[in-house]
């Protein structure tokens, strides 16, 4: 696989030198392989995080990063051209607490990419720092691509050209109100060239969102007039109704047409996979990111895809589009069952990337920090809060803190006998269509366990195995609860044969909002859990 990689890269490197100027290949630079024994014109430079003395040497003692304030932007770079940045790095403190910064950092979400070319009010790219290297959601996540590298879900690089001719300034903005950017470290590498050709195009990147996304038309990506073409999509969903949600076509438009000339056949088909999306995918030209679970009310899904062989050429405008349809539960559909066809509410985020001549005329502002995360689903009940209590029988709990994927820790117990079980009360202050739903944690030391509500069982038996330590979510019911008080009990039941132990880990008990058109259909307004237990799936 990896020589297959590398193979991939040189390949589209010979095509990118190539394709942006194949009158003069020597003038951009992007050398690989057998262009490296042709004359490259220009100089190379490189700015970094390293700090310099007025004689121009390093500063000892670790000075090489930097702390970027609540509200402050850092100029990484500040240059004049002509020129063409080849390539960017960057790593940062991830958002858990750490020795050297003690309440944590902010999210990739919350920091942003800004790159301003020849002077110019209107940054050219203007996108989440995490979502620009397909990381999306504040998540970390291991991205291997051709022109995007997230190696270890913590060194960003960005391979894409980015030609200037006067100037070029790239910022990071910390747009968290609360927490730094902490130990920044970064390196732009970039050469210097006396001029460049003629009809050279910029690079742009810029982001949109629609929480959630807008019934009755298609999901936005890009809509710009221009000479270009179209080189990218990061796109991220958060399903806000059970089942699957990528059943939408991309539909882009060209040069003003109007009906779309370039037509998919499904979400997970533009992004060059084939029967839905999994997680871990990462090949030269997409991937699937982040993809949490399948099918559940929340689930996370980030991929991208790079039209790096096949990129999608426009002479005067161009708009892309994805359609938000899939598979819908029967109580959010009229007909009151479950089909593939119908227009879904989940939140959509994307990315879009291209080149083009001149100034686009998309001009949209990125939304502040704050209106990028999404909006919570649940109303929270902590399963550590128990601790001290008379929740728990026939074991030891403790809350544990040293998780970097539950903020406010987890309820850590070791069960002493087979029968072992924890409690956790919750309440419901009004009766309205909810999922009762636990996350936990899978550990290769932890064990199976059952859910009863108010000493009802519910749902199947909790395997929280796992080869490595990682969140959970087990859904449960989807019910229209009486207001009142409830108890969730966790009974151990069992252990998988590949785990050495029976532990459990659990953050907390929750309950998720479900759509509210399921409010205005009310199908299941008067079914009785108890006896007729439900999860939509």
């Amino acid at each position: 696989m990896k020589s297959y990689i590398t193979l991939s890269i040189c390949f589209f490197l010979f095509l990118t030198s190539y394709s942006c100027n194949s009158d003069n290949r020597d003038t951009l630079g992007g050398a690989m392989l057998s262009d490296l024994i042709k004359p490259i014109d220009g100089r190379s430079m490189r700015t970094s995080s390293t700090k310099t003395g007025e004689d121009g040497k390093p500063i000892p003692h670790n000075s090489d990063n930097s702390r970027v304030m609540p509200g402050e932007t850092k100029v990484i770079l500040d240059a004049e051209g002509p020129g063409v940045v080849t390539h960017m790095w960057f790593t940062f403190l991830g958002p858990g607490r750490h020795a050297w910064a003690a309440e944590g950092s902010a999210t990739h979400q919350e920091m942003l990419l800004r790159i301003f070319y020849d002077g110019r009010e209107q940054p050219g790219v203007e996108v989440p720092f995490g979502d620009f290297f397909a990381n999306c959601f504040g998540k970390r996540s291991e991205v291997i691509s051709i022109p995007v590298v997230v190696e270890d879900a913590d060194s960003y690089n960005s391979f894409w050209p980015m030609p200037f001719r006067k100037s070029i300034r790239i910022e990071v903005v910390n747009q968290c109100k609360e927490k730094n950017i902490n130990l920044l470290y970064y390196n732009i590498d970039w050469i210097k060239k006396e001029k460049l050709p003629k009809n050279t195009p910029y690079f742009y990147a810029h982001y949109r969102q629609e929480y959630p996304a807008k019934t009755g038309s298609d999901y936005l990506i890009l809509e710009t007039e221009g000479k270009g073409h179209y080189v990218g999509t990061v796109l991220a969903v958060r399903t806000r109704s059970p089942s699957w949600f990528g059943e939408g076509d991309e539909k882009i438009y060209i040069d003003g047409e109007d009906q779309p000339s370039i037509w998919g056949t499904g979400t997970e088909d533009y992004f060059l996979s084939a029967w839905g999306l999994q997680s871990g995918v990462n090949t030269p030209y997409f991937g699937t990111v982040y993809f949490d679970q399948w099918g559940i009310v929340g689930g996370h899904t980030s991929a991208f895809r790079w039209h790096l062989a096949d990129p999608i050429v426009f002479e005067e405008k161009i708009k892309v589009t994805i359609e938000h349809f899939g598979w819908i539960s029967p109580d959010e559909n009229i007909e009151q069952k479950a089909h593939s066809w119908n227009e879904r509410e989940d939140d959509y985020a994307s990315v879009a990337i291209w080149y083009q001549t001149g100034i686009p005329t998309f001009n949209e502002t990125v939304p502040p920090a704050e209106e990028r995360v999404l909006p919570s689903l649940d109303k929270v009940f902590m399963a550590a809060d128990v601790i001290p209590g008379n929740s728990f029988q026939f074991g030891s709990a403790e809350r544990q803190d040293n998780l970097d994927f539950y903020m406010n820790g987890q309820l850590f117990f070791s069960p002493s006998k087979d029968f072992a079980k924890v409690i956790i009360p919750f309440q419901v202050d009004k009766k309205r269509p909810i999922r009762l739903l636990l996350a936990v944690t899978k550990a290769p030391d932890y064990g199976i366990w059952q859910a009863y509500l108010n000493g009802i069982k519910i749902g199947s038996p909790m395997n929280l195995y796992g080869e490595k330590v990682g969140e959970w979510e087990h859904h449960l019911l989807d019910f229209w609860p009486d207001p009142g008080d409830y108890n969730l009990e966790l009974r151990l039941v069992g252990q998988d044969h590949r785990s050495t132990g029976k532990i459990l880990g659990i953050e907390s008990v929750r309950l998720r909002e479900r759509r509210p058109r399921v409010i205005g259909f009310a199908y299941d307004k008067d079914n009785d859990w108890r006896t007729n237990p439900k999860l939509y799936e």
